[in-house]
């Protein structure tokens, strides 16, 4: 008694000793997160955010508002998005399985020729299954019964895998908010753009126009000997190449029109728009409140902080490889040579329940590679958590700036135009007064016509960087 004792305590502390070898976890050293953002965007504390409005009230355009209403329910890359969406949350429902008992309910038949010279054999050659009945050389086999399985869930790795499933499946929302605002913005810059060309290539046409009148002035004065014929050439050359420019700017318009037609999920057809007075809007006043706003409002930042909640997760759950795993296994059913001996109970009756605990002990070297690459991972995770907000920070100090610079230009813009426009006139008194020469004339009408051109083009770019204002402040989803 006492020796058995002995062996018994033997074996319990063989057990501990392997068990606490195979718990035995490597140490890594992980990272964490930098949260901390400057106080305000160049000294404002004004807490009053643009973001926070809805797109169906900051785009006031019915036409904008139309385009960006039908892309919402036709784009195809928000669509795939909503896929994976789905697929996400199908993973939370498998992960939630995993912790659960798998319970299966299942029967089968089948028969079975055992060798008398073996111990099986030799015991059914002496047994009979009643008296009078001896075992039959070719055995069938019959059963029915119900089969489950478990393993328990002692470190909650299968639960912190449902967790990590539930983290991803946010995440994924979050970047189908995040191609949302993109989408929103994508559209609405395509739009003004459209609107910028439609105002051009009415300048190019005007531009034509005038030049065209000034090239049979040109013409009158060669047959008056004023001029020679060059100064024909020249004009008529002039009116060419800015004939070439309208073609150039209508095939903008179509690739425009497409690109737009492309983000709304339909094929090419006109855009409806109202371009008139373009050079007349006034770009929508922004707030850009806080920073510490943008880890509220901005979507792929609340993106990059859920990926780094399951990257951590990731680790724990890699961490718990390492422990000992209790799996439960248990049947109940019954089972006979003949189904007409099933229903004969308890002979018939089957069941079992096996408990095991085991866990790893030598070769560690999976689960110890499982555990490093997910410590690593979730380091990066860090890092892209930390370069997502400096982005996004960056972000909005360069458009606000650029909302600022914009402006002061087109101011310089529009006088320039203004005191351009009022030089071409001169000119052509001055050329029909034989007091300025057809070059002085031409250059005019070739620089208010970039002018003109390059103002359009700089409302084009107020506009859009209101746009990019919006949604570099986390605006366009909601």
């Amino acid at each position: 008694m006492r020796n058995k004792r002995i062996f018994t305590w033997l074996g319990i502390t063989f057990i501990i000793t392997l068990i606490n070898n195979g718990c035995t976890v490597p140490h890594l050293v992980g990272k964490t997160e930098n949260k901390l953002v400057p106080a305000s965007y160049y000294s404002s504390q004004d807490s009053t955010n643009s973001a926070k409005s809805r797109w169906k009230e900051y785009f006031t355009d019915p036409y904008l508002y139309a385009l960006i209403d039908t892309a919402l329910y036709n784009n195809q890359e928000l669509n795939i998005t909503i896929q994976d969406i789905q697929m996400a949350n199908n993973e939370i429902l498998a992960r939630k399985g995993a912790y659960l008992p798998f319970v299966s309910v299942g029967g089968g038949a089948g028969v079975e020729k055992v060798s008398r010279y073996t111990s099986q054999g030799a015991a059914d050659a002496y047994t009979e299954i009643k008296p009078g009945v001896p075992t039959p050389d070719v055995l069938p086999n019959t059963y029915v019964g119900v089969f489950a399985s478990w393993e328990v869930d002692i470190w909650h790795k299968l639960r912190n895998s449902r967790k990590v499933a539930i983290t991803n499946y946010l995440a994924s929302i979050e970047g189908k908010n995040f191609l949302v605002t993109n989408l929103v913005a994508e559209i609405a810059r395509s739009y003004y753009e459209l609107m910028a060309l439609d105002n051009q290539l009415e300048i190019v046409q005007r531009n034509i126009t005038v030049l065209t009148n000034a090239l049979a002035i040109i013409k009158q004065e060669k047959e008056a000997a004023k001029v020679t014929e060059l100064a024909v050439r020249r004009f008529e050359a002039e009116v060419f190449k800015t004939q070439s420019l309208q073609y150039e700017i209508q095939q903008k318009i179509v690739e425009t029109e497409n690109r737009i037609n492309f983000q709304v999920g339909r094929y090419p057809q006109h855009v409806q728009r109202n371009s008139q007075n373009f050079n007349q809007l006034v770009p929508t006043k922004i707030s850009a409140g806080i920073p510490s706003q943008l880890l509220e409002n901005r979507p792929d930042i609340r993106q990059a902080e859920l990926q780094l909640q399951a990257a951590k997760l990731d680790v724990t759950v890699a961490k718990a490889n390492f422990y000992p795993s209790l799996n439960i296994s248990a049947s109940l059913g019954v089972m006979a040579y003949s189904p007409l001996y099933l229903a004969s109970l308890p002979e018939s009756l089957i069941a079992s329940l096996v408990g095991g605990l085991a866990g790893p002990w030598i070769n560690k070297n999976a689960i110890t590679a499982t555990y490093q690459s997910a410590n690593a991972r979730q380091i990066q995770t860090v890092y892209n958590y930390e370069k997502t907000v400096l982005n996004a920070f960056i972000e909005v100090a360069n458009q606000l700036s650029n909302i600022d610079n914009l402006e002061k230009k087109y101011n310089m813009k529009n006088n320039q135009v203004e005191a351009l426009t009022q030089s071409t006139g001169i000119s052509i008194k001055l050329f029909t007064s034989a007091r300025a020469d057809y070059m002085e004339v031409l250059l005019t009408q070739r620089d208010v016509l970039e002018a003109r051109m390059e103002l359009i083009e700089t409302r084009m770019m107020q506009m859009n960087a209101v746009v990019n204002t919006y949604r570099a402040l986390g605006g366009g989803w909601k």
